[in-house]
């Protein structure tokens, strides 16, 4: 086997553990606030929002630096610290006794984590340039099939062996992900230091979206994907347990449905990613944000968890559909001395829209009910859709113009 074909099997592996523990904790932290006496619903809502944004607002304002630092000391090197900083954090919420020392845990955890955008760079800068879409897409399977699996198992070890438990998998899981890296992955890459200082390296670099206006509109199309997801996700499990009133074992529940919708991801981010070359990378994005918004509308009519369950499948499909495309585009687009520049600025932009996310979904839940936040996720993918509709449909126009400008014209008798 090819050294990059080894190595791209240990970071798939590893990212899926990686990936399964983090969704092992974030589905039960609602469940874990209420074993701490938080009982009030706007209480609940108000800490469970706040833990999610506060995670990933500190991701944002760090994932440029360590992307900084990844191409001037190593891909890998950025990897590790993701895995094993998570590893260490994640283990110490499991002793928390109050809502606020969770937070602070999670925004730490912001600060030091970001293994996908850590594990893309580090596939982009090992894979040759004709598997990149393809791989990508992979890489994007391993993240959505961790998302699936966690939620499912983080909900029978919270049932069975106590929330607190869930921590414990959660940090044992991610420093397996740390060990597989350190012994199977070959980076064959000389970093660049930009200068001496060790500060001056961990300046984010803009320069990239100077260089290449196209990325400033993939950024912006990451930023919507990720906040109207995360609109709906940290009160999904809250709108499960209200829907499964009374039910034993909410949160196997509660993570069976969860796991479904990230199941479809991957499935979509395999088959869509490898099939989007020959479709087109902004067709696919056209029919998978339509997709998603047509199946995102009806989620806040829903009366029983089986209805939900199968419209996250639906969801979870088209929506998984939209990042392998733009994680190849972005990739072909940079220069690969700054492809961790410029991942670290993508995750940032999708860290953001995680951070925001969550505050607009507390506050719609707590106002309007928890079905108004399928209403909100549905309006903005449907928004983005249309947007980038009309950018393509203007791209197309200003080709076809400049082609006719460009060719003679011809004589008239």
């Amino acid at each position: 086997m090819n050294d990059w074909k080894r190595s791209f099997n240990a970071i798939w592996i590893a990212e899926f553990f990686a990936i399964a523990g983090f969704a092992t904790t974030t589905p039960i932290i609602p469940m874990y606030f209420q074993t701490m006496g938080i009982s009030d619903p706007a209480a609940l809502n108000f800490w469970t929002g706040l833990t999610h944004s506060g995670a990933s607002l500190a991701m944002a304002f760090f994932a440029p630096i360590w992307g900084s630092l990844a191409d001037s000391y190593g891909r890998k090197l950025m990897l590790l610290r993701a895995m094993f900083g998570g590893a260490l954090l994640i283990g110490l919420m499991g002793l928390s006794t109050a809502p606020w020392q969770v937070a602070i845990l999670r925004t730490m955890q912001g600060c030091v984590t970001g293994t996908v955008a850590a594990a893309t760079v580090l596939t982009a800068s090992i894979v040759p340039s004709k598997e990149l879409g393809y791989r990508l897409g992979l890489m994007q399977m391993a993240v959505y099939l961790g998302n699936s699996v966690g939620p499912l198992f983080g909900g029978i070890v919270g049932d069975t062996l106590g929330y607190r438990s869930n921590f414990a998998a959660t940090s044992l899981l991610l420093a397996l992900a740390g060990f597989i890296i350190i012994r199977y992955v070959r980076e064959d890459f000389a970093p660049k230091p930009k200068s001496g200082s060790f500060l001056r390296n961990a300046l984010p670099d803009f320069s990239p979206l100077r260089q290449v206006p196209a990325l400033a509109s993939l950024m912006g199309v990451i930023f919507a994907v990720q906040f109207a997801n995360a609109v709906v996700a940290p009160m999904l499990p809250l709108f499960i347990m209200q829907l499964s009133a009374g039910a034993q074992s909410v949160g196997s529940l509660s993570g069976l449905i969860i796991a479904a919708g990230s199941l479809s991801g991957a499935l979509a981010a395999g088959v869509i990613g490898k099939a989007s070359s020959r479709w087109g990378y902004t067709r696919t994005l056209l029919i998978c944000m339509a997709g998603a918004f047509l199946l995102y509308l009806p989620q806040g009519f829903v009366r029983t968890p089986p209805q939900l369950f199968f419209l996250r499948l639906g969801s979870g499909f088209f929506l998984g559909g939209t990042m392998p495309g733009v994680n190849a585009l972005i990739a072909k687009l940079c220069d690969k001395d700054k492809q961790g520049a410029t991942y670290g600025l993508s995750s940032s932009i999708s860290s953001a829209g995680m951070a925001l996310g969550p505050v607009v979904g507390s506050t719609m839940a707590t106002a309007a009910g928890y079905p108004s936040v399928f209403f909100v996720t549905s309006a903005i993918l449907g928004a983005v859709g249309l947007v980038v509709g009309k950018t393509a449909r203007r791209h197309t126009v200003h080709d076809t113009v400049s082609s006719e400008a460009a060719s003679p014209r011809e004589e008239r008798p």
